[in-house]
């Protein structure tokens, strides 16, 4: 029973989040739905002892990330700067270049830091203008930003700031430039691949003359302004670049030069250096670069208290969406039944972890709907098996970093995951209209790119 009971909990979880409910409801009260079907075990202790300490946790550990990732967008697009930047690509690239122009401009804002869901608003008004301008049927749209916003930028481009590429580091033992090569390759993979798909099927629908087509207005297309203060290129940009080099910067030559002696305080957490450096780097690249986009911008704000604030409150839902899965995770990793599901997956390839990693980070990404939360869920039930396997066998720490970290950009982007029910909504599409290519770009290909990492990293390259 105790088995039926994970797999029923999984299903039900998968199948209300499609339904739109809240997994802070569907969470807990699904995890304990396991656990009561386990038989003997205490409900109340498994929902304070286990799940709520594992969402205190991981909030614990990642909350200034949410925090001033969101706020880093908010700022971005308040300024007027994620707009700027977005225009600048589509001027370059060429309107008759409609899809590369969007995907580009998605990916520059999200690999400097943007939230997708900040990337997303900001980037679809343009986006729409410039499909309708270039008569490219705007059921391509969704699967034309989230190629941009979902891929390449958040899981393969080592560097990105990205909250997927930095669950791995304490458990592997590893920083955001994890597998730099292998990552590049990847993100080069779902980004050529996705934009010829995405090509390719405009160019069919141009064949049997099928254009932009007729749509009404989204609450979305009414914040493109003519008349807004933008900032100039170079103003705009400097706080995206300044995330990248800062990461760098920090991880690499200012943190580890640091004296942290101090850090093997039990009050420090008995911690050391290395375990904490990379959630630092990413904390000050964060931190100065919306100091530096709020200073060159001070006077484009209607409200800074406000964007602010406004920012800050957007960082709350989706990091207890995801400290939610997290408990829901932990909890099911506590039933006696997982015993099960951990062996069965940990013998899936017996001697390669990597692939076996991958796998476990796909599948619950993809019943959750969330790659953070899938990875989270697979890290804190089997991390420490399949970091002990890896090193018995001689596996890179970085290549274990980086294909989880792919993975979970895979399964993730299934039709209840919320970042694709959200751009659905964003632009006006449906799910019967869009989601195939969505599917295609953000899915299938990324999927592909994984398995091409775990087999040139199983050659040792």
């Amino acid at each position: 029973m105790g088995l039926l009971g994970i797999f029923l909990s999984l299903i039900l979880l998968m199948y209300l989040a499609y339904r739109g409910i809240n997994v802070l409801i569907l969470a807990p009260l699904l995890a304990l739905f396991a656990v009561s079907m386990s038989g003997g075990l205490p409900v109340l202790a498994t929902y304070t002892q286990v799940f709520m300490k594992s969402l205190g946790g991981y909030v614990i550990t990642y909350f200034p990330l949410f925090l001033l990732g969101a706020i880093f967008g908010k700022v971005m697009a308040d300024s007027g700067a994620a707009r700027t930047i977005a225009e600048m690509i589509v001027k370059k690239v060429g309107a008759e270049r409609a899809i590369l122009a969007v995907v580009l401009a998605c990916g520059v804002l999200t690999y400097g830091g943007v939230s997708l869901f900040v990337v997303a608003f900001a980037i679809y008004p343009i986006a729409n203008s410039l499909f309708r301008r270039a008569d490219v049927p705007k059921r391509l749209l969704p699967a034309t930003i989230a190629l941009g916003s979902f891929t390449f930028t958040m899981t393969a481009f080592p560097g990105t700031p990205a909250i997927q590429n930095a669950i791995p580091m304490p458990f592997f033992g590893t920083n955001v430039f994890a597998a730099p090569i292998l990552g590049t390759f990847a993100g080069l993979v779902m980004l050529a691949g996705g934009v010829m798909w995405l090509n390719r099927r405009a160019a069919a629908a141009h064949a049997r003359s099928e254009g932009y087509g007729q749509h009404a207005r989204t609450a979305a297309d009414s914040s493109l302004a003519e008349d807004a203060d933008l900032p100039g290129f170079a103003v705009a940009i400097l706080p995206v670049v300044a995330v990248i080099v800062l990461n760098a910067l920090c991880t690499y030559v200012i943190i580890p030069g640091m004296d942290a002696a101090y850090l093997a305080d039990a009050k420090y957490g008995a911690t050391t250096l290395p375990s904490v450096a990379g959630i630092w780097a990413i904390i000050v690249s964060l931190t100065v670069s919306i100091l530096l986009a709020l200073g060159l911008n001070w006077r484009r704000f209607a409200d800074v208290k406000e964007t602010v604030n406004s920012g800050t409150m957007g960082s709350l839902l989706p990091i207890f969406n995801t400290a939610s899965e997290v408990g829901y995770g932990a909890v099911i990793a506590s039933l006696p039944a997982f015993a099960i599901i951990r062996d069965a997956v940990l013998s899936l390839f017996p001697t390669n972890p990597v692939a076996s990693l991958a796998v476990a980070v796909n599948v619950l990404a993809g019943i959750t709907g969330s790659a953070s939360g899938g990875m989270s869920i697979a890290l804190n039930a089997l991390g420490e098996q399949f970091a002990t396997m890896a090193r018995d066998q001689g596996i890179s720490m970085e290549l274990m970093h980086r294909v989880t970290a792919l993975s979970s950009g895979g399964f993730d982007a299934l039709p209840h995951n919320g970042a694709v029910i959200t751009l659905l909504a964003i632009t006006g599409m449906t799910h019967k209209k869009s989601y195939s290519d969505i599917f295609v770009v953000a899915v299938a290909i990324p999927v592909l790119a994984t398995i091409a990492v775990i087999l040139l990293g199983s050659l040792g390259l």
